[in-house]
This record gives structure tokens, sequence and C-alpha cells, in this order.
């Protein structure tokens, strides 16, 4: 039996979101506590590369998405795996904040354009009755990268982050480049069918069996969308949820090292059991996400990640730290795939792209906020309490967001009454 082509994409996917996120996301913690023992930056001075890559996102994604609509993603792609390599290779030459910054700024631009949101319009279009297992699957990648963070941390001590870096930026070209070669735009262009069923014969199948077709895909403009409560809330409650997770990434391996006093190589092994903890949020997902109401789940995540959060910031025994693994690391990997699912559910795909790049920049204000949030008031108060626990509350805060998003019904006219 021919293997439908979405799920190569889906596997391609998968493997890019694994350098993404072994190489920038989830290292980034490590770099940013070497950083700050060999330059003696200020915990702001860092958070601000952080921030930086999530202004960028806000500014481009919007223009993501309409370049995506119309021209599809392979070639934003490469050049998002270029960029990325570029970033690396320059992080390894820093010696100063602004070429860190800059080193920041061009692994950010290469991740926008070859990273999570190009993937997920990519599979969005090819995937309907599978589409959060697609996308759950495609998330593996970025909860794999994790397990690579204890070897990232032994490769920088025995051979300095700067040859580490520099091998990252190789290994994306290397691996990468071709990876990016496998997604396409629509199946419709490539003389395939939606979740490789062919609707005839879906529909006969069907018929013979008694069973009522399903309703037709609802498909919003993306001014109707602009229009609904459930846009806002959606993009609210996912902002609230990078706020932490973002904070987590640049900040948590630095408060387990300086505030609890643990090793950096400890740290790195709680980093690893978030990591084992998100992989079965993503298989959860996998299995479960067609099935249950996407919204209810993400705000039962969004109290998962506030518990987590609280273990994380008054953890007085390693047994703490495992929980916010678990709580945190579940719900990160649960949560994240649905995000763009249950866009696709409630808006369509002829307008996802631009939907999801608007979605971006509103999103990118809890990226920003997060490490910021978290790094001002660490300088301020010494120690990162009362950030993480600002944060956990707003997180929780966040399911109410997500249980305000009701799906919507299209509006029905597109035309405004005079």
């Amino acid at each position: 039996m021919k293997l439908f082509y979405g799920w190569r994409m889906v596997g391609a996917a998968c493997g890019i979101q694994f350098l993404l996120a072994a190489f920038l996301t989830q290292a980034l913690g490590l770099y940013i506590a070497v950083l700050s023992d060999e330059m003696g930056w200020s915990k702001t001075t860092l958070s601000g590369a952080a921030a930086l890559q999530s202004v960028e996102a806000a500014i481009i994604g919007p223009v993501l998405g309409w370049v995506m609509d119309r021209m599809g993603p392979q070639k934003m792609i490469r050049w998002g795996m270029v960029l990325f390599a570029a970033g690396l290779l320059l992080l390894s030459q820093v010696d100063s904040v602004g070429s860190f910054y800059a080193s920041a700024i061009l692994m950010a631009i290469g991740a926008s354009l070859g990273g999570y949101f190009p993937l997920s319009v990519a599979l969005v279009q090819w995937f309907e009755k599978f589409r959060a297992r697609a996308l759950s699957i495609m998330s593996l990648g970025l909860a794999m990268g994790g397990l690579v963070v204890p070897l990232m941390a032994w490769s920088m001590q025995q051979w300095g982050w700067r040859a580490t870096a520099a091998g990252s930026g190789v290994l994306v070209l290397l691996i990468g480049l071709p990876m990016a070669g496998i997604i396409r735009r629509r199946p419709e262009d490539h003389g395939e069918n939606i979740d490789g069923i062919d609707p005839a014969l879906a529909a006969a199948a069907d018929l013979a069996e008694g069973r009522t077709a399903g309703p037709a895909q609802i498909e919003f403009t993306v001014a109707q969308a602009l229009r609904t409560r459930a846009f806002w809330m959606l993009a609210i409650g996912h902002g609230l949820a990078l706020l932490v997770v973002s904070a987590v990434n640049v900040h948590a391996i630095t408060h387990m090292k300086e505030g609890l006093g643990y090793s950096f190589t400890t740290a790195s092994w709680v980093i690893l059991i978030m990591t084992f903890g998100q992989l079965a949020g993503v298989l959860l997902g996998a299995g479960m996400g067609d099935w249950f109401d996407k919204r209810k789940v993400a705000a039962l995540c969004m109290l998962a990640h506030g518990i987590g959060m609280l273990c994380l910031t008054y953890a007085t025994h390693m047994a703490a730290l495992v929980a916010f693994g678990v709580f945190h690391g579940i719900a990160w990997g649960l949560r994240g795939p649905f995000m763009q699912a249950i866009r696709a559910d409630y808006f369509g795909r002829n307008a996802i792209g631009l939907i999801l790049g608007l979605s971006a920049a509103i999103i990118a204000l809890g990226q920003i906020a997060g490490p910021m949030i978290a790094g001002v008031l660490a300088d301020l108060t010494g120690d990162y309490r009362l950030g993480f626990s600002l944060l956990a509350l707003l997180a929780a805060l966040g399911s109410l967001s997500f249980m305000l998003a009701i799906k919507p019904a299209l509006p029905h006219s597109a035309v405004e009454p005079p």
C-alpha cells in the first residue's frame, strides 16, 4: 500500500523541529548559563536576546503567513535552515553583547522561516481528519530535542560552547536542507487528497454503510476570523502559555544552578525529565487529539503549567523538580500541537497562513514578556521567585481564555450590511 505523502512530510517536519529544539529552543538556557559565567552579563541583558527573537517573530509573522498562502513553504523553509545555521556559526564567534544579539536575531529569523509556524501551515493543508495526530507527531521533534540537552552540556564542558555552536551549525546544513526539500504546498497540487483519502470513495463507503457525510469545512476569511471572540481568546491563551515556556527555556537552568544550588549537569538532567514529560504529552495528544475538545484540554494544560512553575520556583527537594518536569513537560507536549490544529478546525484552510501569522504577532508578546519579566525581577530581587510566581499565576489565568474560545459560526454573509 502506498504511503500517503503527507506522512513523509510529517517525518521531515519532525526532523526539522528536532534540530531547532536541540540547538536553539532547549539549548538556549545552556548558552545563557555559560555566557552569564564567562562574560558576566546580567540576566536582563541575556533575556534581551530571547526578547529580540520574539520581536522578530511578531514583525514578520503576518508577512510569512501571507507568503505561505500564496507561494507555499518549501523555499522559505530552505532559507530558514541556511540562516539558522549562519546564526549558530556567528554564535560561536561571539565576543560582545552586540554580536550575541546579532546571532540571536539571525537564528530567530531562520527558525521563523523554517520552523514551527511554516511547518504547521504546510501540514494543516495536507490533513483534516488526522490533523491533531500529524501535528503531534511533528512536535515529537520539539520534545526529542530536549533529550540532547545533557549531550549539549557535555559537549560544552569537553570542547567548549564555541565549538558546540559551530558544530551545531554544520549539522543543520547537512541534515536540515535535505529535509526541507520534502515539504510541499497543497495535496491538490501533487495529485493527492487530504488525509490520503479519495473523497468520492469515502462518500461511497459512507453511503454503503448508512453513515451521513460530516459537515463541510467552514472557511473563514481573515477579516471574518478577526471579528470572532475565538481568535482573540486563542491568541491570549497561547500567548500566556508561551509566557511560561519561554521563561523556562531561558532561565530554568540558571535558577536551578544559582537559586537552588544544583550543578550545571544536574540542572540539564532536570530538563531531560521535562523532555520525557513533553514526549509523553505529545504521544497522548497524537492518540486522543482528534477525539476530544481541544480547547478544554488546553485549559487543563494551562493549570498544569502553573503548578509546574510553582514546583520549580519553590523546590526544596529533587522531587519537586521532578514534579516540575512532569507537569510542565506533559502540558507543553499535549497543548502545543493543539494550538494550530484548533485554529484550522475553527477557521478552515484557505486563509490559515495569514490567520496563524497574525496570531503569531500577538502570541509573541508572551514570548517577549516571559523571559524579560523573570530576568528583570531576578536582577531587582536577587532571585527568580517573584518573577516565576507571577508567571505561574498568569498561566493559570490562561485557562480561562481557552474556556472562552468557543468555536465560532461562519457569518451568513461576508459582506457587511450598509
